[in-house]
């Protein structure tokens, strides 16, 4: 796919970097700014498929490193693919594994051919490199394919940002050298010519060394660009500026992704600064330990105070949960370990982002997303 055909930009607020636009990919079309759920083993945690299509997700996101161990990504490719083997007929992405293996800490080794380590399901002894990483996602068949890369940690000191940020782009030039062999050859009709690969920027806090990077991967050339290494433990407000600086040096004609990003606030103050696509788990896993997100702020169903309590979860909300069960009625579920809690609860705050997405996509088309981003941080932060 070109570019243009990839990605199309719709329309610009006036008032700051957020942009509205639209991805085209095999499996459908995906409005941006998007939030995308995060389906680590192929399953969006408590929830169904048919819940997410009922919630209107337009992509999920699959984990490599977790899918490559269990249940491997050869069996997923005898089944016809992620999207047939999880029965999920929208796009998705997949990402590098980078991230988990940095997770790993002392299991695991980084060396230039690429990381060796030990699995945490049974202490088996793996190897990903760039080239594997490639070829697992090609088997899996996601919509967008990450190049692997090394996850700057933070606090990192200037010298090891940049051997970290120098390391991701020898292995973004082996990822996009290998990616497109498997293109070329892709026989498997899960395989599809259609997959797109994205670069991720690394540097940690460091604006020049950010740039650096960036100017790396634009030599490699790349379908769209993330901003990795970042929410790994600096100070928001780190990662306000870090992204302020890089997201608009970005192309204009590429989306523009990043990482494992975050609270509601987070989401609207990344679009202000030109942002396009984000993943977190954080709405389903806080939802699992009963906080849930609302119009007021985040609210914890599991305190006492909730015991006769009978309105929605959020008054303000649409959502099935929240037009039918009641904060007494879900806390209690909590208390006695009822699995229908989680479920209840990691829908609403599905819900809460994916609506929020929407009205931040509204507000741009209607040329008033400075009063949205205002009224919202308002409201929100006011709990």
């Amino acid at each position: 796919m070109s570019s243009q055909q990839f990605f199309q930009v719709l329309s610009h607020d006036i008032n700051s970097l957020a942009r509205r636009g639209v991805i085209t990919t095999a499996h459908g079309q995906i409005e941006t700014p998007v939030f995308m759920p995060v389906g680590t083993r192929g399953t969006v945690k408590a929830l169904t498929q048919e819940m997410l299509e009922a919630l209107d997700a337009e992509i999920i996101l699959g984990n490599t490193y977790h899918l490559f161990l269990r249940p491997g990504h050869a069996l997923i490719a005898e089944l016809g693919g992620l999207h047939k083997f999880i029965s999920w007929p929208r796009a998705m992405l997949t990402d590098s594994g980078g991230f988990q293996v940095f997770s790993l800490g002392d299991l695991r080794k980084i060396k230039e051919e690429g990381v060796e380590f030990r699995s945490h399901l049974d202490g088996a002894a793996k190897f990903i490199s760039p080239e594997i990483s490639m070829q697992i996602q090609a088997a899996l068949g996601s919509d967008i394919v990450m190049a692997f890369d090394e996850c700057t940690p933070y606090p990192a000191t200037r010298e090891e940002a940049k051997k970290s940020l120098e390391m991701t782009s020898r292995w973004a030039q082996r990822s996009r050298t290998e990616f497109d062999r498997l293109q070329r050859e892709a026989r498997e009709p899960n395989m599809l010519p259609g997959q797109n690969l994205f670069g991720i920027i690394q540097g940690s806090v460091y604006h020049d060394l950010r740039q650096q990077s960036l100017d790396q991967l634009l030599e490699i050339g790349f379908e769209g660009y993330a901003i990795g290494g970042l929410s790994v433990g600096e100070e928001k407000s780190m990662m306000y500026d870090t992204t302020e600086f890089i997201a608009p040096l970005l192309p204009p004609d590429k989306p523009r992704y990043l990482m494992g990003v975050g609270t509601p606030e987070d989401l609207i103050e990344s679009v202000a600064r030109g942002v396009d696509l984000f993943d977190c788990v954080m709405p389903t896993r806080n939802a699992r330990n009963g906080q849930v997100f609302t119009a007021h702020g985040k609210l914890n169903v599991k305190n006492a105070k909730y015991a006769k309590d009978t309105l929605p979860l959020d008054e303000e909300c649409n959502c099935s949960v929240c037009q039918r069960y009641s904060r007494a009625y879900v806390r209690h579920l909590y208390l006695n370990d009822e699995i229908l809690a989680s479920i209840l609860c990691s829908y609403h705050n599905l819900a809460f982002y994916l609506d929020t997405m929407r009205q931040i996509r509204q507000s741009i088309a209607l040329g008033d997303f400075s009063t949205f981003r205002l009224n919202f941080l308002s409201k929100f932060k006011g709990s």
